[in-house]
């Protein structure tokens, strides 16, 4: 493994339980620890625990923060109560995406969101760019300053809540909690369409963390369950579903998408919403055996951006973009795996129940 590679504070914790680690990034992280399968169903049946310090947390304070983000981000940041959680979406001024993120309000002018690990320095270099304009606002990148974990599955609140000093927050919220007697913030959010939580830690409080919840019953989970979770509840994953060459109208995320707020991009995206996409992402389950990749392309127009064997159902999912008119819910497609043909047909999102 290249010696370059950032490493989490949870490194050891990976290499000691048997982890095979890739790079992620440019990041050293946990792909699988016993398999991908296990990993998964783990999640969906009881508890997962995954290492996510590799996201990136960007803090914006100062009266002007509000205004500096409503400029940025696609939602209405102002609709964020003190504690909340909000998607939204990075644009440029063609609508292109940058980046996928979510937004907490710490205080009445303190917000912290987190990036994508692959975005993160793009992220950062365009609001500290655009906070010139406003000079009542400060950007601060914190990457160093925290740990994440996930803890994701039907008991994984309970696995958390054991170790609090008091009730956990509720869904999309965020709050201060002493977990193990040290104070951290506790988000009400996740990535796999289970219930749990998000941990933010100080970096050296993480590995302390990770021991007390897998003794609790959180299971080791890596990269490849995390990918393959979040793909049968069709949530995105930046440089597969979403890029700068589509935007958010095309890529179905238009409900996180105010234009009145004015955020860069508003217009372009107006203008793509009035008129109607010329593509459209949608969820396919392939018709049979087979497996579909990123890249691969569809019969007649359009590609997959994200594909896997999903454990819940067994068969082959993803996610594709493909023309507006071939779009409903139960077109029969085709698409090329490879140079043969395997056929598929567009489902309903999310393809598997979301239960968080």
């Amino acid at each position: 493994m290249n010696a370059a590679l950032r490493r989490t504070a949870l490194f050891d914790r990976h290499v000691e339980a048997g982890a095979k680690m890739v790079d992620f990034a440019g990041w050293e992280m946990p792909v699988q620890y016993e398999g991908v399968r296990p990993e998964h169903m783990a999640v969906r049946e009881a508890a997962g625990v995954f290492d996510v310090s590799h996201m990136g947390e960007i803090e914006t304070s100062g009266p002007q923060a509000l205004e500096l983000l409503q400029r940025l981000l696609s939602n209405d940041v102002s609709a964020i109560s003190v504690g909340g959680a909000q998607y939204s979406v990075l644009c440029r001024e063609d609508g292109g995406i940058i980046d996928d993120l979510f937004t907490y309000r710490l205080g009445s002018e303190r917000y912290l969101t987190v990036t994508n690990a692959s975005n993160h320095e793009t992220d950062l270099a365009w609001f500290t760019t655009h906070a010139e304009e406003f000079p009542g606002a400060e950007v601060s990148d914190r990457i160093e300053d925290w740990a994440m974990l996930a803890v994701q599955g039907p008991i994984g609140r309970e696995i958390v809540q054991a170790g609090a000093e008091s009730p956990l927050p509720d869904r999309m919220t965020i709050g201060t909690r002493r977990i193990g007697g040290a104070e951290m913030f506790v988000c009400g959010t996740g990535y796999t369409g289970e219930d749990g939580v998000e941990i933010l830690c100080r970096t050296e409080l993480a590995p302390e963390l990770w021991d007390q919840l897998v003794r609790r019953g959180a299971r080791p989970a890596g990269l490849g369950a995390r990918d393959t979770l979040r793909l049968e509840v069709c949530f995105h994953l930046y440089g597969n579903d979403l890029s700068l060459e589509r935007g958010p109208i095309e890529a179905g995320l238009g409900w996180c998408c105010k234009e009145d707020t004015g955020f860069i991009g508003s217009e372009a995206v107006r203008a793509v919403r009035e008129r109607g996409p010329e593509e459209k992402l949608i969820a396919f389950k392939i018709d049979g055996p087979g497996i579909a990749r990123q890249g691969n392309p569809v019969v007649g127009g359009g590609e997959v951006t994200s594909g896997t064997l999903s454990p819940c159902l067994d068969v082959g999912i993803g996610m594709a973009y493909v023309p507006a008119g071939r779009a409903a819910v139960g077109t029969a497609i085709e698409i090329d795996v490879r140079g043969r043909t395997r056929p598929a047909t567009v489902a309903q999102k999310p393809l598997v129940p979301k239960r968080g």
